[in-house]
């Protein structure tokens, strides 16, 4: 595994399993599995309707919790400083967690600036590890930043081959905000698991295009959500440590 330091100085790992679109009652067995072959950093959200499914997946998995990382992210819904704060706690009961690692605003919109105060208090009071932001634009995370008593460590942002995010990334690097992933495989839309270019730097790896795909994230510092409902692609996903894409593979 490789990690990533936030500004704060907490380690995460830079490949997550990310549990969006998982189906309810295959939510705790998918987690329990993530975590057997692997897997320590988990990903919900609110929105996603399965925290409590997530949780229990991580108390079959009978690891320790102190060995994980585990992000949710407060809905819209949710927004605004009171009912931003009393979301956060209902996830951590419905989580069975006692603290978040990770918690992110997911959405730019509605009271941002409200909740965020909401966040910054959970994390002076340690029951949050690391504050971040999902889907915010540059200009909407350089004014989150620049006029809060604590900047975002996170923005979590659809990135893949077909939507690279270079200048994004660029000004997350500069603000010292940690790139992180969703939707690296593009959902499986434009081809992805068949373009040829990728399917050739796969083949000279003797890897998947999934796997050349998220080794591309961890070579440009991006943290990564891979997603799956079978046990062997989760393991499959994970092996991206024994190989590095060259400069024109990158390219």
């Amino acid at each position: 595994m490789e990690y990533a330091t936030l500004s704060n100085g907490v380690i995460m790992p830079k490949l997550g399993f990310g549990v969006f679109q998982v189906p309810g009652d295959e939510t705790a067995r998918c987690v329990s599995d993530a975590v057997e072959v692997g897997y320590r950093h988990i990903d919900t959200a609110q929105s996603y309707m399965n925290e409590s499914e997530v949780g229990q997946g991580i108390r079959d998995s009978g690891i320790d919790r102190s060995e994980l990382f585990i992000t949710t992210k407060v809905w819209i819904e949710h927004y605004g400083y009171v009912e931003a704060r009393e979301s956060v706690e209902r996830s951590l009961r419905r989580l069975g967690l006692d603290y978040l690692d990770l918690v992110l605003l997911h959405q730019p919109f509605a009271d941002v600036y409200g909740s965020w105060h909401a966040l910054e208090e959970l994390y002076k009071e340690g029951k949050v590890r690391a504050i971040g932001v999902s889907n915010f634009s540059p200009v909407r995370l350089a004014d989150l930043a620049a006029f809060n008593e604590i900047a975002p460590m996170i923005n979590q942002v659809e990135t893949n081959p077909f939507y690279q995010q270079i200048a994004a990334h660029e000004h997350m690097v500069a603000r010292h905000v940690q790139h992180e992933a969703w939707a690296p495989f593009g959902e499986g839309r434009s081809g992805m698991f068949t373009n040829p270019v990728l399917s050739q730097i796969a083949e000279d790896h003797g890897k998947s295009v999934a796997q050349v795909v998220l080794r591309w994230l961890m070579q440009r510092d991006i943290v990564a959500l891979a997603k799956s409902t079978h046990k062997e692609r989760m393991a499959e996903n994970l092996d991206i440590f024994d190989f590095t894409l060259t400069d024109a593979e990158m390219q």
